[in-house]
């Protein structure tokens, strides 16, 4: 068996280690001792854009968001779909997984990051959907373990129902927001619910060339036109607190 081959590293924002490696299950990213994702297991991330994205279709130019880049396979799937004069916003927080991404883990994706489609974000996904512009038809979330599984406690706010109402606020009409988890939770699908959204839930297989073995989550939320006004007033809440 060969070795772990160590391929990158970078910091956190609450200083928290991060470590692209080569194994032979081949590349893994882990944050500490935790594995944060593998290229073996992206059957349910493909899933995700193909459920997420299926109403932003209907656009005539479909403007979607992607929070959180990881190994690429989320967006990679994302351009499969879209049409050649749809606009994706990429929102990754950590510069050293760009860095990857445009390195030894560009095979993976096809090199997405390259496609004249992709705008590139390296920061906040909150603060891309603070900023003004014409809304997306779709959001799609992958930017932790799940609600309650955080890469970072910064991250908490994206599930708070102020994140949800500032994402739920961005969407155009008929706009769909899709969060990808490795577990269940009722909580979030309340939040999501609270902020006006039609929340559905969908298990996905892990693996994409599997129907057995690990589940993944993908929470469903519609938006709904009258709810307009109200997650106006979720986002404009004041901060659960400050992310690091």
């Amino acid at each position: 068996m060969k070795p772990r081959e160590l391929l990158g590293s970078g910091i956190a924002p609450d200083g928290n280690i991060l470590t692209l490696y080569r194994e032979a299950a081949g590349f893994v990213v882990r944050i500490g001792n935790e594995v944060l994702m593998s290229s073996r297991s992206h059957g349910s991330e493909q899933e995700m854009a193909a459920i997420g994205l299926a109403p932003a279709l209907r656009s005539t130019r479909p403007r979607v968001l992607v929070g959180g880049l990881g190994l690429g396979f989320t967006l990679r799937a994302s351009l499969d779909v879209l049409p050649p004069n749809a606009e994706v916003v990429l929102a990754e927080l950590f510069p050293c997984v760009v860095e990857w991404n445009r390195g030894p883990l560009a095979p993976l994706s096809h090199d997405a990051l390259s496609d004249r489609r992709v705008k590139l974000v390296v920061g906040d996904v909150l603060d891309v959907v603070r900023a003004p512009g014409s809304g997306f038809d779709a959001i799609l979330l992958d930017v932790d373990n799940g609600p309650e599984a955080l890469i970072t406690l910064g991250n908490r706010e994206i599930y708070s129902p102020r994140g949800v109402g500032l994402m739920c606020a961005a969407l155009r009409p008929a706009g769909t927001l899709a969060v990808w988890s490795a577990a269940g939770s009722k909580a979030f699908e309340r939040t999501m619910a609270r902020a006006g959204l039609r929340v559905t839930v969908e298990r996905l297989a892990a693996r994409h060339d599997s129907t057995k073995g690990g589940r993944h989550y993908l929470f469903l939320g519609s938006s709904r036109p009258q709810t307009t006004e109200k997650t106006r007033r979720l986002a404009k809440t004041p901060r659960a607190g400050r992310r690091q």
